[in-house]
């Protein structure tokens, strides 16, 4: 049993508040990667483990004895190292880590204030891990009350109001940084959802009709393209040919390791690259190309405006809806924690008050069976009232307190 071993949840991670986009990429986690470490994690034992990786943050959540246990797991899939991590690290702990994941679920967290693509991405990644037979009842029980609660920060509040996208900021550099960004000519490599949502953000905000698109698997760009008439197919082959005719390069290609190195890039042409991926997949020498501007998601994420400033009018609300949903969550979790105990000590009581009824029922001439039976009632139910206050107040664990029970109570 957890309490046995005296475990607790913990939420551990790196995210954008005190790592850049280089760090982060180090302890970023591929599909394949993510898999891999909830199947050791079982292997080892460990409960209610999920994992979290975007281009923002990496967390892992789960039940170990020490937050290190977490921590190793997340190092041995990833490049980072524990000493980087102990640097740039979030460590939350029981109602911390509750906390953190209301705040993460309802955009609070996101480094634009209200980006409700992490949503998405939670639930995504609480799926596999389900699927993988890595989650219990406490962690199940505790995400949906955070997309409950991030439904209700959706629909009552402004918090997620205007487009303030990392595939938005993108295009408004270009838009704010290249006067005649509309005969441009634009390449974008990669469509996953990224690169999905920056073609459509181009085809929203400006009026370039000389947009190419390159996927590596060519099926899914010949279907987009169906769709988006007024942007161009290639193909990869063709990748350093179009990276040549581009004056700009969206990378959205969320590889582990860099798809443009300097051998994709012309030297004399001037070309600015824009990386939404995490890790970084533009090959940090190409930074040093003097032909290059090279922008990431950091930066990218710095662009703010007026919808920046309602939605952070809405925070308090948010924080009033989370409030409401984590007491709920605590309310069934105090009662699942507290039950064994309480049916414990009522078990303990019914069986002597039994016993005396029985033995006065024999002593005493006219015994009153039913107003003893009242009476009796009544103390049980003050006594356990008095018991669950004692558990909430003094934070002791259900093993500990059925020890004491049995240990009093037993003939």
């Amino acid at each position: 049993m957890q309490e046995d071993r005296q475990e607790h949840f913990y939420n551990i991670g790196v995210s954008y508040k005190k790592a850049d986009a280089n760090t982060r990429g180090k302890f970023s986690l591929s599909k394949e990667n993510q898999a891999a470490l909830l199947l050791l994690a079982k292997q080892k034992g460990f409960q209610g483990v999920f994992v979290l990786s975007t281009c923002n943050r990496t967390e892992i959540s789960g039940f170990a004895e020490r937050p290190c246990q977490l921590i190793e797991l997340l190092c041995e899939f990833s490049e980072g190292t524990i000493q980087e991590f102990a640097k740039i690290s979030n460590v939350y702990k029981n109602q911390e880590a509750i906390e953190q994941l209301f705040r993460i679920g309802t955009g609070l967290e996101s480094q634009i204030l209200g980006d409700y693509e992490i949503v998405g991405q939670l639930r995504q990644s609480f799926k596999m891990a389900k699927q993988l037979n890595t989650t219990n009842a406490y962690t199940e029980r505790l995400i949906n009350s955070v997309l409950q609660a991030s439904k209700r920060v959706k629909n009552e509040t402004k918090l997620s109001s205007g487009t303030t996208s990392v595939s938005y900021a993108a295009v408004q550099y270009i838009i704010k940084n290249l006067p005649d960004y509309n005969s441009k000519n634009i390449l974008v490599f990669g469509l996953g959802k990224m690169g999905k949502h920056t073609c459509k953000n181009l085809a929203e905000y400006t009026q370039n009709k000389s947009v190419c698109l390159i996927n590596r698997t060519e099926e899914k760009a010949t279907e987009f393209v169906k769709e988006h008439v007024s942007i161009r197919k290639s193909v990869i082959e063709n990748l350093s040919v179009e990276v040549a005719k581009a004056d700009v390069l969206i990378v959205s290609t969320g590889s582990d390791k860099p798809t443009i190195t300097k051998k994709h890039i012309s030297s004399t042409k001037e070309l600015l690259i824009l990386d939404l991926s995490m890790p970084e997949n533009v090959d940090k020498e190409v930074a040093n190309l003097k032909s290059v501007s090279l922008v990431n998601v950091d930066e990218l994420s710095k662009i703010t405006d007026e919808t920046l400033a309602v939605r952070q009018q809405e925070v308090p609300l948010a924080e009033t809806i989370i409030k409401t949903h984590k007491a709920e969550f605590n309310d069934w979790l105090n009662h699942r924690r507290f039950t064994p105990a309480i049916a414990a000590l009522k078990q303990s009581l019914e069986n002597i008050k039994n016993d005396e009824i029985n033995f006065q029922k024999k002593k005493i001439a006219d015994f009153d069976e039913h107003q003893a039976e009242i009476l009796t009632s009544r103390f049980i139910q003050k006594i356990t009232t008095q018991f669950v206050k004692h558990l909430k107040d003094e934070e002791t664990s259900v093993s500990q307190s059925l020890q004491v029970i049995n240990k009093v109570f037993q003939s």
